[in-house]
């Protein structure tokens, strides 16, 4: 017999995140509020040839419609993938579908226009469960935005259950494809929002001047030096000074970077401004907190680069740690989170709040698709 959905128990979130570098499964005991065991994870790469087609279907998504036929053959061949994950990590640690009471299953955001109550991920959540046997959450962002909210960032409440307990005031930084804060304050006060680029604007910059996917340790970034007048033209977009609630797609600062002269530079120079753009970003978010944060946690694939690592503490002026300095594994923690959200939306518990995404309340979301053999 399946485990059930609901309650405490054993659950399997998955991330395919912006940066389109891998699918990412993790198992985390976990009721919707508390946290248990959190380390069993695996990243499947998603092959180039789908992520080509991922990072295309991104660049035209705006006028794309939901039923084109190349959409729906890389949300099948998406779900596979994601089906694969689900099968490796369960058999390399030996635990049987029947253990896990539902995967979280996030998907592949290709557009996100809030201001328009529109947010796209693609991936099949029925598909997924009849393929695995298990139930599946997903769909978790909609809701969200159907009710005027901002439909991101979602990972706040895991970030807040990770670090109960923890010295405040405290921010936690996810440097994804674009990047992300959650604050927590010392009375139990929460806000979060996206705050700018992070590595889908340095993965294409790399891509596009080295045919590389990344910019591997930072080393094309720390071999340039910033373009100052670059820099603050970039700096002047309005994003910046506009009060949270809010949130990005991934090409949201492309137009600015051409119309800023970034194409115009040298690779090393073009990687190095954009990484002090991200780190930028990051501290002008800093006047948007109820107080400065006495310390930084970086989580998601930007913390594996040297040269950003060093831009933020210059740019914020206090300790940046990583995830892992915090115990936690800092390339699993969306995936975990998907898991953690999985259970809070079986349970209708809210999954964001008026101060995570600026919805008018606190506002449970997902759907739930059950294999026909449970």
């Amino acid at each position: 017999m399946a485990a059930k959905p609901g309650g405490p128990g054993l659950y399997l979130g998955m991330m395919s995140g912006t940066s389109l570098d891998g699918v990412d499964a993790a198992l985390v005991e976990t009721d919707g509020e508390r946290l248990g065991a959190c380390g069993r994870v695996l990243t499947l790469p998603v092959p180039p040839r789908l992520r080509a087609t991922l990072r295309a279907i991104m660049d035209e998504a705006a006028g794309l419609a939901l039923d084109d036929p190349a959409v729906r053959a890389a949300e099948a061949a998406l779900t596979s993938l994601h089906a694969e994950a689900v099968r490796a990590l369960l058999a390399r640690d030996g635990v049987a579908a029947a253990e896990v009471a539902a995967i979280g299953f996030h998907g592949q955001t290709v557009l996100h226009r809030p201001e328009a109550r529109r947010t796209w991920q693609i991936g099949d959540g029925p598909e997924l469960a009849a393929a695995t046997g298990i139930a599946v959450v997903h769909d978790f962002r909609s809701a969200d935005v159907a009710a005027g909210g901002q439909g991101a960032p979602f990972v706040p409440l895991f970030h807040a259950a990770l670090l109960a307990g923890s010295p405040r005031p405290v921010a936690a930084l996810n440097l994804g494809g674009v990047a992300n804060l959650t604050w927590l304050g010392a009375k139990g006060e929460i806000l979060a929002f996206d705050t700018g680029p992070a590595n889908a604007m340095l993965d294409d910059w790399a891509l596009t001047h080295t045919g590389r996917p990344i910019d591997e340790g930072g080393a094309l970034a720390a071999s340039g030096s910033v373009d100052a007048d670059v820099l603050a033209r970039l700096m002047a977009h309005p994003y910046f000074a506009a009060p949270p609630p809010k949130s990005l797609d991934r090409l949201d600062f492309h137009r600015a970077a051409r119309a800023a002269g970034l194409d115009a530079l040298l690779p090393a120079d073009g990687a190095a401004t954009l990484v002090a753009f991200t780190a930028g970003a990051v501290a002008a978010a800093v006047p948007h907190l109820p107080a400065p944060p006495t310390g930084w946690i970086a989580c998601g694939g930007g913390r594996h680069n040297p040269a950003l690592m060093a831009s933020l503490r210059a740019a914020l002026g206090v300790a940046v740690t990583t995830a892992e300095d915090a115990g936690w594994d800092g390339d699993a923690i969306e995936a975990q989170a998907f898991g953690f959200l999985a259970a809070r939306s079986i349970r209708g518990l809210p999954l964001s709040l008026p101060e995570t995404t600026g919805v008018p309340r606190p506002m449970p979301g997902g759907r739930l698709a059950v294999p026909k053999a449970a």
